[in-house]
Formats: C-alpha cells, sequence, structure tokens
C-alpha cells in the first residue's frame, strides 16, 4: 500500500498536493526526507504537508537566483502567507501546497498560530541581519525552527504534553546546528545569526566574520555555540521518549543527524570558511539502518 493510501489520502487532487509536497522535501531536504521514511507510512505525507509549506516559505525569502528586490519578496511573502492562513481559517484551499497542508492541519488540530509564527520569522529575515542578544535570536528561531517542533507532535503521537517542551528545544538545537554550519552562507546573505554579544564575549566582531578567515576567537565562539546545540539536544531527548513508539526511531535519528552537523564541523577543524561541514553517506546509513530496524520492530 502506498503512503498515501494509508493515510486515507484519496482524492486525487490532494493526493497531487501531497505528492509535490513530497517531492520539495525529496529535493530539499535530504536528511530531513531520510528521516521521514522511518516513520509509518500513514505518517509521512502530513510531515511532507508541514515541510512543503516550509520550504516554499524559505524559497520566496532566500532565493539568491531571484531578480525580486526586498519589498517585492516582502509583499509575495505576505499574500502568499496570508493566504495559505486565511485558507486553514476557511479549512479548504486552492494552492498547490496549501491544499495538503490545510488536511494536514485539519486532520491533526494543530494550531493555526505556529504557522503565523514561522511567517513573521520568515518576514524578520527580509528586514533582519543581525540579532544583539541570544533572547533577541530566541524571538526569530520560536518560529523558525520551534514551531515545526510543535507542529510535528500531534502527527508523531504524544503520551504526555512534555513532548512539546522538548520538541520545541530539539527544533532550536537544529535550528542553532544549522546556523554553525551556514556562518559562510549567511555572509553572504548579508546575515549573521550568532548573537553579536556571545561573539563579543569571544573577541569576534563582524566585520572579522566578514573576512571568512578562521581566527582562534572564531573557533572558540564556535566551540561556545556547539555546547549550546548539545545541551539542548540531551535536554530534549526525554522528550522523545514521550513520543507514539513507532515515531520514535525517526526523531532519534534526525536528532542523531541534525545535532550531528556539529560532529562535521569539528572534523574539519572548524573550517567553515573554507568547506561546508556535511554529514556523510555513510554517517546517514549508520543512523539510518539502526534505526529503521528499531521502525519496523515498533510497528
Amino acid at each position: 500500500m502506498d503512503e498515501l493510501t494509508a493515510a486515507g489520502i484519496i482524492d486525487p487532487v490532494l493526493r497531487a498536493s501531497y505528492a509535490e509536497c513530497k517531492r520539495l522535501n525529496s529535493l530539499h531536504g535530504k536528511t530531513y526526507y531520510l528521516a521521514t521514511l522511518l516513520l509509518p507510512k500513514a505518517k509521512r505525507p502530513h510531515v511532507h504537508a508541514l515541510y512543503g509549506f516550509a520550504r516554499y516559505a524559505d524559497e520566496i525569502v532566500d532565493d539568491l537566483a531571484s531578480s525580486l528586490s526586498i519589498p517585492e519578496k516582502s509583499a509575495l511573502l505576505k499574500s502568499w502567507g496570508d493566504g495559505v492562513l486565511a485558507d486553514i481559517r476557511r479549512g479548504t484551499s486552492n494552492d498547490q501546497v496549501g491544499r495538503a497542508l490545510v488536511d494536514t492541519v485539519q486532520r491533526f488540530d494543530i494550531p493555526i498560530a505556529h504557522f503565523e509564527a514561522f511567517l513573521r520569522s520568515m518576514t524578520m529575515d527580509l528586514s533582519i541581519t543581525q540579532y544583539q542578544t541570544y533572547e533577541d535570536l530566541m524571538e526569530y528561531v520560536y518560529g523558525s525552527a520551534a514551531v515545526i517542533g510543535l507542529q510535528m507532535v500531534p502527527i508523531l503521537g504524544a503520551t504526555d504534553p512534555a513532548a512539546f517542551a522538548a520538541a520545541e528545544k530539539l527544533g532550536v538545537a537544529f535550528q542553532l546546528a544549522n546556523f554553525i554550519r551556514d556562518v559562510s552562507e549567511d555572509l553572504d546573505r548579508g546575515r549573521i545569526y550568532l548573537p553579536l554579544d556571545e561573539l563579543q564575549a569571544a573577541g569576534v566582531t563582524p566585520e572579522m566574520l566578514a573576512e571568512k578567515k578562521l581566527t582562534p576567537e572564531i573557533k572558540a565562539a564556535l566551540t561556545f555555540q556547539i555546547a549550546k546545540v548539545r545541551r539542548l539536544q540531551a535536554e530534549a531527548s526525554a522528550g522523545i521518549k514521550l513520543l507514539d513508539r513507532s515515531s520514535q526511531p525517526c526523531i532519534n535519528a534526525a536528532s542523531e543527524l541534525y545535532c550531528g552537523i556539529v560532529d562535521e564541523v569539528e572534523k574539519v577543524n572548524y573550517e567553515i570558511f573554507a568547506q561546508r561541514a556535511t554529514t556523510s553517506t555513510w554517517r546517514r546509513l549508520k543512523v539510518a539502518l539502526p534505526a529503521y530496524a528499531k521502525a519496523l520492530q515498533a510497528r
């Protein structure tokens, strides 16, 4: 039985929408997509729908090949985002991605506030390029990452409300790991996601980062950020056990692979300006294969 049929998605138009979300996930979210395959078939399309929504919005904001100006991107994001939010409230959508999202939101009663927060953070990306403190950054990260975890929990299934707080922390850990890996790429976009006061405490200025040369100060700053990722991951780990048994192998694998980005940064000796720290195919398989065996056992 295919995933859509297993999930009870029969309508051809709705199936096409879910298929588009899956295409976006498989194309752009390699690690995320791999982890999704560890879920029972009936859960996977709904995770694809959440990814499709987030990816579409992110593409509007970060498409460097686009000839659109910032005000034009802002207007496009608002128009598309307002349309999807209106569709969620109405309970129906004609948007290719929105149709699957609305169906998922209805099936799992996911609060619309999570999607509002996500779109608010995407809008911040168009106007805010630096964050003075960790607290300032967390306003952005709540919408860009924490709410993704909150959206996922109803689909994954939770045995305890504490699973939601853990999901928030794990979402933040994933985002911070990405920030560490992507310092160079974010500089190309004119952004710095590492809090300026924490950089300053290590003796790093925005100008030093812009030179894209690893220094002892930058290495110290990255070490501090990596410790934060591992602390959040550890704090969230107990919450994974509060999810439905069939969902735990997926989230354990995602946690190891996403937070494992910081391991890869260490392996390249923090040379994030010279190369992009990536998770090897071998490591993906090393994590995924045992997780797949556990997923089959859990089902």
